[in-house]
């Protein structure tokens, strides 16, 4: 699971200082699909989470099903590609533009290079959402962005700048997966990502679904049991779990999260779910007491961009030795909980070999054959997933869902 996103850091666009965290999109209530998406991409860059508060303002705007999807379209879209609309954007403007003025004319480029918005309607109801000040200049803008994009290939300057993400992810995926998987991954995720819905209702990726559907199967080998997700918020794994086993116990370190995994699992009437609130580095539990621990661990998210839109400028290159730190810690933490016969499953949605395939090779010098684990066969199914270490590696391009990694170890009986 990706790490609670953060204020962004800035390469490709900028959080402008002095500006508090939502100023921009609380002044104002909106009431057009455009007015909507702009406030989220505002919120977004002072340090909002947009899925958080995308809705806030769809619900407070009371918008049509068309003019929902419009503004989801167009907020997460910009969101995805402001590197690349800002690029568009500097190219005619003289200096820095105020938050809201960069937000509305990057929306605007979004709507002339991506959207395929006729050039008149999305200059003219663009221009209308600007301060009336700068209406001359978002005008001006938006019509030499639509001549260019008219005139034939954009002139991109580099390759992250084309597909909008920061220059290190695209170095350490190229690094990491090679260059045709990384372009192929980068592009996938700069896709709108289909809703995929469970049959009790709960949306949830596939990807997601066939990691808690592949230790469901593995749990369904052995004596069912009680089972630990290490990390569960915001639940969906734990919930999918739970109609498999007697008992899930789903921890948080933050109380407001596993708050979120009780509300979760009240809402599909799920009684079998505890959500506790617990340090996995620190672990409250008595040795061999599960016979099946989930470590979902905190990562750098690089598999979900396409979901998480605002995610790409907030993690930073750094961030991703520092969380295979934690994933270590929980995971050493995570093995002496594991009954003899029981399972250890390790998952993240992330596509960096640091927090994948090196995870896997730790874990083999940490928890040997000699010592009683031993590797569970891979998942299989409908989806592609391929061998990695002893794990298996989902890329977002293989079926169009998120990337993401699983490893299995069941303890010796």
């Amino acid at each position: 699971m990706p790490e609670p996103a953060r204020r962004p850091e800035r390469r490709a666009p900028a959080r402008r200082a002095g500006v508090p965290a939502r100023a921009a999109s609380t002044a104002r209530t909106e009431r057009t699909a455009r007015g909507v998406a702009i406030a989220a991409v505002v919120a977004a860059e002072e340090g909002a989470r947009a899925n958080l508060e995308l809705p806030r303002l769809l619900d407070a705007a009371a918008l049509g099903p068309r003019d929902r999807a419009f503004a989801t379209e167009l907020a997460y879209g910009t969101l995805r590609m402001l590197r690349a609309c800002d690029w568009l954007v500097r190219q005619f403007a003289r200096g820095d533009l105020e938050p809201r003025v960069r937000a509305t004319a990057c929306a605007g480029a979004y709507q002339l290079a991506y959207m395929r918005v006729p050039p008149y309607a999305a200059v003219a109801a663009t221009v209308a959402e600007s301060p009336a000040r700068a209406r001359p200049v978002v005008n001006a803008v938006l019509r030499r962005v639509a001549d260019l994009v008219a005139a034939g290939p954009i002139p991109w300057p580099d390759l992250p700048t084309r597909l909008s993400y920061p220059d290190w992810v695209v170095g350490r995926l190229r690094e990491d997966l090679g260059e045709e998987r990384a372009l192929a991954a980068l592009q996938e995720m700069n896709l709108a990502p289909p809703v995929s819905v469970r049959a009790d209702g709960y949306t949830q990726d596939l990807a997601s679904q066939a990691v808690a559907a592949y230790m469901a199967g593995l749990l369904g080998r052995a004596r069912p049991g009680t089972v630990l997700d290490m990390c569960a918020a915001p639940g969906g794994k734990a919930t999918a779990l739970a109609p498999t086993v007697p008992l899930v116990v789903a921890a948080d370190i933050a109380r407001p999260r596993a708050a979120l995994v009780a509300a979760n699992a009240r809402r599909l009437g799920l009684g079998n779910v505890a959500a506790v609130v617990a340090d996995g580095t620190a672990s409250p539990w008595a040795a061999s007491q599960f016979a099946g621990v989930l470590v979902d661990a905190p990562c750098s998210g690089l598999g979900v961009l396409r979901r998480r839109p605002d995610a790409r400028w907030r993690v930073r290159a750094g961030d991703v030795e520092r969380l295979a730190g934690l994933q270590r810690r929980l995971l050493a933490a995570a093995a002496p909980l594991v009954t003899p016969g029981g399972l250890l499953v390790y998952s993240v949605c992330t596509l960096t070999r640091a927090e994948t395939g090196d995870i896997g090779s730790w874990l083999a010098a940490s928890l040997p054959a000699h010592q009683g684990w031993q590797p569970a066969p891979r998942p299989e199914g409908e989806l592609p997933w391929e061998a990695l270490g002893r794990g298996a590696l989902l890329l977002p391009q293989a079926a169009g869902t998120d990337g993401m990694y699983v490893l299995a170890l069941r303890r010796g009986s």
